[in-house]
C-alpha cells in the first residue's frame, strides 16, 4: 500500500495537472486585499495567491507558481447576499501543461454561534465546469463536477473537489482501478496515459482537486480608510 500510496503522489506531481483558484473566504469590499500561499495536488511547487476588491460586489485574483504550475487570473462576482450566506461566480484561466479555464459557482455559509451571535469559519460547496482546449496529447478535455470547501480559523483553509469529463470514460468506472480503453469503442480516442506513461488531459487523476491555502493577511480598506482620518483629526 506505501508504495502504491507513493507511485500515485509520483505521479501526479509529474503530470502537471489542471489547476484551480483560490477564491476569496468571506466577502471582500472595495479595496479590500487578502494573500498568502497553497499546497495542491495538482502543482510541483506552492504557489503564491493574491485578491483585491475591485468593488462593492467583484474582486480579482492572481496566481503565481514556479515555473508556470499554477498561475494563473481570475474573477469574481457576488451574485447573492443574505446575513450569514452568499453565492459568487468565479472566472479562472490557469497556465499549466494542461492549461484550463474555470467556470465555478460556489455557495458560502459561515457559522454562527447561537447563544452568542457571533461569526466563526466559513464553508462552502460549489459546482465547476472545466475545459482543456489542449492538452500534454494535443487532445481537448471537458469536464464537470463538485467542489467542497472551509476555512475553520482566520489562516488555514482548504478545497477539494473532482471534475468528470464524461468523454474519456463511463462515471461508472471511475474507482475500477484496472480501466482502460478498448481499441474501437467511443472512449479509445481519449486515452488516460500518455505515450512517456503520464496521466493525459483526459485521465481521471486529472479531474481531482485538493488544495490547502495559508493566509499571510488581509487588509480592509475600511480600517485603512480610518487609520488615514484619525490623524488628520488630532491636527
Amino acid at each position: 500500500m506505501v508504495r502504491v500510496a507513493s507511485t500515485l503522489v509520483i505521479v501526479i506531481i509529474l503530470s502537471g495537472c489542471a489547476s484551480h483558484p483560490r477564491v476569496g473566504s468571506q466577502r471582500m469590499s472595495k479595496g479590500d486585499i487578502e494573500y498568502g500561499y497553497a499546497f495542491s495536488v495538482e502543482n510541483v511547487f506552492p504557489y503564491l495567491w493574491y485578491r483585491k476588491g475591485i468593488s462593492k460586489r467583484s474582486d480579482i485574483g492572481v496566481r503565481v507558481g514556479l515555473p508556470i504550475y499554477g498561475s494563473g487570473l481570475d474573477y469574481s462576482r457576488l451574485l447573492y447576499e443574505k446575513e450569514n450566506k452568499w453565492d459568487i461566480l468565479n472566472l479562472a484561466w490557469s497556465l499549466n501543461p494542461n492549461y484550463n479555464f474555470d467556470f465555478t459557482y460556489y455557495k458560502f455559509r459561515q457559522r454562527q454561534n447561537k447563544k452568542t451571535g457571533e461569526l466563526g469559519g466559513t464553508a462552502w460547496t460549489g459546482i465547476r465546469f472545466m475545459h482543456i482546449p489542449k492538452g500534454i496529447s494535443d487532445k481537448t478535455s471537458t469536464r464537470i463536477g463538485l467542489l467542497i470547501g472551509g476555512k475553520p480559523g482566520s489562516k488555514l483553509s482548504y478545497e477539494v473537489g473532482y471534475f468528470h469529463d464524461f468523454s474519456s470514460m463511463p462515471i461508472s468506472y471511475l474507482f475500477k482501478s484496472d480501466y482502460e480503453t478498448v481499441e474501437g469503442d467511443r472512449f479509445s480516442e481519449f486515452p488516460h496515459t500518455t505515450k512517456f506513461g503520464l496521466p493525459s488531459e483526459n485521465s481521471r487523476i486529472t479531474g481531482f482537486s485538493l488544495q490547502v491555502f495559508f493566509n499571510l493577511g488581509y487588509n480592509r480598506a475600511e480600517k485603512k480608510e480610518l487609520e488615514d482620518i484619525v490623524p488628520e483629526t488630532k491636527q
